[in-house]
């Protein structure tokens, strides 16, 4: 019996010290990464956007120059 509560009490000792030393970020921090990935979400949306329009005007260029 002591031998399983000693067991049970060293795996709780060893999850304790590996989830407390973990690199855990402010709020701040988790605040503007998260604006920083949107921003660059948006610019890459941005980008298709206007490369699709860049593909569809040349499209109907090349509508009109084969007629």
């Amino acid at each position: 019996m002591k031998r399983i509560i000693l067991v049970f009490a060293l795996i709780f000792s060893f999850a304790t010290v590996f989830t407390s030393c973990r690199d855990e970020k402010k709020a701040d921090e988790q605040i503007e990464e998260t604006m920083d990935e949107i921003g660059d979400d948006v610019e890459d949306a941005a980008d298709d956007v206007g490369d699709g329009i860049e593909d569809a005007a040349d499209e109907v260029e090349d509508a009109f120059d084969g007629n």
